[in-house]
C-alpha cells in the first residue's frame, strides 16, 4: 500500500491494481479548517474515489466536542 493524497488514489489504483491499499490524509468535513493541508477532500469524495483509509486528525483532535464531530462525520 501506500500513503497519498485523496486526489491520486484513482490512478494508482489503475497502475497498481484495486487490492493496492491506500491511506489518505487531508480529510476534510465540509466547512472545516484546511489548515496546512494542500491537496484535500471530503470523507465522502475521499470514499468516492476509492481511498481504503482515511486520516481525519485535526477536525476531531481539535474539536470542542471531538465524539461529536466523529459521529457527524459517520453520518456523512
Amino acid at each position: 500500500g501506500v500513503v497519498s493524497s485523496p486526489l491520486e488514489v484513482q490512478a494508482i489504483k489503475l497502475i497498481c491494481g484495486s487490492r493496492f491499499l491506500t491511506v489518505t490524509p487531508g480529510i476534510r468535513p465540509q466547512g472545516t479548517n484546511q489548515n496546512d493541508q494542500k491537496r484535500i477532500t471530503t470523507p465522502r469524495d475521499a470514499l468516492n474515489l476509492g481511498t481504503d483509509y482515511m486520516v481525519i486528525g485535526r477536525p476531531i483532535t481539535e474539536a470542542q466536542r471531538p465524539r461529536l464531530a466523529l459521529e457527524e462525520i459517520l453520518k456523512g
